[in-house]
């Protein structure tokens, strides 16, 4: 039987935004042109080096629940993404994927419920980004965007690696373009409207895991680092996100859809401070209400609306139905907690008690979010 190297993946426990970490073990497949969860064992890893555990209780396990080949290795090896469980197999604390199943074993799957994301990023390299000056600042905001041309992008031989890797993968990725920002770029995980593709929140989230990590592993090979901070560049440039394009059965029915999102839209007004305490940390200094963004203490819908909170767009305002863009989140959010969120508040359901530590963790460590509220409070 050949032996394949597979690449257990999770996500770690760093405090505000939790990290990928990456290990390999040699495991023997009868047959390494498929592969499923089944075939890979549990493994055991230092949870005291990533945040999950103490020196005198450092023993976590990787469960293995999602395998796609790895394209950078080749045929016949895989990618394995992990949930990270203690010594007796109930789920971490940082187990976030374990929440947003929990939210759809509770009622959630019933209405169906479908994500995509939109992850903006930003390409570093010797402390600043990609093919900006050693002194002062590109030219304004303006011919970046979707621009052609050395003088306009930069790092597109790394882009066009990482898209071509998502797809050997079988990763669920549907386009790419530069952004406003020199040196930031975009990609798009989620629906592509194929037969038998699955665009259920749980396999979104976790292709977005798959994705980011190729695109930190490949920039390896160049010498190049990603980031996913909100506001990598302070001032008068865009800062990061990662909209999020949500949907369930009944917003995407012609009979129901029209009602359905009106719906949406109302229960995530109730639970916007909710939602954007967990939307990734830092947001605040990207929500200012400037640069395409709502103000993080304000709600706000609109029809084809750059500057709202959720945007409607234009062709689902027209027919009645199909999908909301929720615009608030951050590009480091953690994808599993945005499902578990947008699946409880559009589907009606109570809010993962989960999330708590979470959001009181984020109010403690944070000195802006608190205020940036008392506006929307008054």
């Amino acid at each position: 039987m050949p032996f394949v190297k597979a690449e257990y993946i999770w996500r770690d426990g760093t405090p505000g935004t939790q990290e990928l970490r990456s290990k390999t073990r040699i495991v023997e497949l009868a047959d390494s042109k498929t592969a499923t969860p089944d075939n890979f064992p549990l493994w055991s890893f230092d949870g005291s080096s990533t945040h999950q555990g103490t020196g005198d209780d450092s023993d976590r396990l990787l469960q293995p629940v999602s395998v796609v080949s790895d394209p950078l290795r080749g045929k016949g090896h895989f990618l394995v993404l992990c949930e990270v469980l203690l010594a007796n197999q109930e789920p971490h604390e940082s187990n976030t994927r374990a929440i947003l199943r929990n939210v759809l074993d509770s009622g959630g799957a019933e209405h169906k419920p479908w994500i995509g994301f939109e992850q903006e990023y930003t390409l570093f390299q010797d402390g600043r980004p990609l093919s900006w000056p050693l002194n002062g600042y590109p030219e304004p905001q303006g011919p970046y965007y979707c621009g052609v041309g050395a003088d306009k992008v930069a790092g597109r031989d790394l882009v066009e690696k990482h898209i071509d890797a998502c797809l050997e993968a079988g990763l669920l990725i549907y386009g790419i373009n530069a952004e406003v920002m020199p040196a930031q770029w975009e990609f798009q995980i989620g629906f592509r409207g194929v037969e038998g593709e699955d665009p259920g929140v749980l396999n979104m989230c976790d292709h977005l895991c798959y994705a980011r990590w190729l695109l930190s592993r490949l920039g390896e090979e160049n010498d190049i680092s990603v980031s996913f901070e909100p506001k990598p560049v302070k001032g008068d440039w865009n800062g990061a996100g990662n909209h999020s394009n949500f949907s369930t059965a009944e917003m995407r029915d012609p009979r129901t859809g029209s009602d359905a999102i009106k719906q949406a839209v109302e229960r995530l007004k109730e639970r916007h401070e909710l939602h954007v305490i967990l939307y990734g940390e830092g947001l605040e200094e990207r929500l200012t209400g400037e640069h395409e963004t709502c103000h993080i203490g304000e709600f706000r819908s609109g029809d084809a609306d750059r500057g709202a909170s959720i945007r409607i767009p234009a062709d689902v305002a027209k027919k009645g139905y199909g999908y909301i863009e929720d615009r608030r989140p951050a590009a480091n959010i953690d994808p599993y907690i945005v499902a578990a969120l947008l699946t409880s508040t559009v589907c009606g359901m109570d809010a993962p008690a989960e999330l708590k530590p979470f959001r009181n963790e984020r109010i403690r460590t944070s000195s802006n979010i608190e205020s940036a509220f008392q506006g929307m409070r008054a």
